[in-house]
């Protein structure tokens, strides 16, 4: 299982990003502005392993309590709308009848 490092910093505009790193690989560094991005980048890295991946989270000092705070809102949102795009066929399949 490889280890993919996820750094919040925070550009000179105040504005945070996530910084990857690949750890089994030299100058392997992607930067994500938005959580849509990180997850793309993240598969992306991680269809190389076959999908086993771990994610360790760090952050910079200069990064303020609040845009930790939002990095972690827009996970969670993410992951609720992954999950319900997931839920979706299922609950179309047991309502749909070929009459209908």
């Amino acid at each position: 299982m490889v280890v993919i490092e996820s750094v919040i910093k925070t550009n000179p505009l105040g504005r945070w990003y996530i910084e990857l790193s690949d750890t089994m690989k030299e100058e392997s560094i992607e930067i994500c502005l938005d959580i849509y991005e990180y997850a793309q980048k993240i598969a992306m890295m991680g269809e190389e392993y076959g999908g086993e991946v771990e994610v360790a989270w760090s952050t910079e000092d200069n990064v303020t309590p609040a845009q930790i705070n939002e990095v972690r809102q827009q996970i969670m949102a993410y992951e609720a709308e992954i999950e319900a795009q997931q839920d979706q066929p299922a609950q179309e399949s047991t309502e749909w009848t070929p009459n209908a």
